[in-house]
């Protein structure tokens, strides 16, 4: 368990001291270049942060956990249309990782091209199957095969390495500028407010504070007598403190008992200290992931 002054004296907005313009910064991301992982990634340390692809979460906290490979990592915690990403919050719970900051990345989705394909060339539309949900309304305009990969980026790598002049590829814009693809459509994501949020993580041994923190996210789980869970919100509550998430995950190894992860955010260091101070005594066990700013809306 991480000790609540300790972890308060090692987080920061930024791996180390190299600070937010990303020279020299390696964190490793799910997914391949042009993903919105590299967006969100780019969004928080700045276009020059160097990215390392990995195939699944569990590979982005192991790399992200090894000072020798890089310098922390970016994982997708929740989305505002599919909502919370289970496995991610057992992984975070497994490592040793702290919260250096969070992005919240509109997911804006494009219709990406070899230069000089028109509408009227396309037969076939390539991208990651919850792409090509989030652009049924405007694929449905359209008679053409739509194709399920394991990726929006790769597959917009793809069109562009085989010259596809029938193919089309819905990923991000960035996706268009690394491979120099054309954008025939723009924004052809149905819902427009559809945001993921990212939580960048870095070994606790190397992080440090952040300036004008006001968000805190935390992991606690109390002895499942009846009324203990309300006992610990109602003395969040009474300090002033904004609970902006609370979600339960399940306790290994137990019989349906349950954890929660929780966000907190606040006006003061000392208001939140006074939180914690206060739901100690009706926790078990209580686990400061991070102290940071909160990156809402911040685009």
């Amino acid at each position: 368990m991480v000790d609540r002054k300790q972890q308060q004296e090692s987080t920061d907005a930024t791996p180390g001291s190299t600070g937010q313009q990303g020279t020299g910064i390696r964190v490793s991301i799910q997914g391949y270049e042009g993903s919105f992982h590299q967006v969100a990634a780019r969004q928080f340390f700045g276009k020059n942060v160097e990215v390392i692809p990995c195939a699944t979460f569990r590979d982005v906290v192991k790399i992200a956990s090894n000072k020798k490979e890089s310098n922390g990592g970016l994982m997708a915690i929740e989305n505002s249309i599919a909502g919370s990403i289970l496995p991610n919050y057992n992984l975070l719970q497994k490592s040793s990782l702290q919260i250096i900051g969070e992005v919240y990345l509109p997911i804006k989705q494009q219709l990406l091209v070899n230069p000089g394909v028109q509408l009227e060339d396309i037969r076939e539309v390539h991208s990651h199957h919850m792409a090509i949900q989030q652009c049924l309304e405007f694929l449905d305009k359209y008679n053409w095969k739509l194709v399920e990969t394991e990726d929006t980026a790769l597959s917009a790598k793809h069109i562009q390495q085989h010259r596809s002049k029938h193919i089309a590829a819905i990923a991000s814009k960035l996706a268009a500028d690394l491979f120099n693809l054309d954008v025939i459509a723009p924004n052809i994501h149905t819902l427009k407010n559809n945001y993921t949020r990212f939580l960048v993580l870095v070994p606790q041994e190397v992080a440090q504070p952040v300036a004008d923190a006001n968000k805190a996210s935390v992991n606690f789980h109390t002895d499942h007598s009846r009324g203990s869970l309300a006992r610990v919100l109602s003395r969040i509550a009474d300090v002033g403190i904004n609970l902006s998430k609370l979600q339960s995950s399940p306790i290994p190894g137990t019989d349906f008992q349950y954890s929660f992860y929780a966000d907190m955010e606040f006006d003061s260091l000392d208001q939140f200290n006074a939180v914690i101070d206060s739901i100690k005594p009706v926790t078990q066990e209580l686990r400061v992931y991070g102290i940071y700013k909160n990156g809402k809306n911040k685009e």
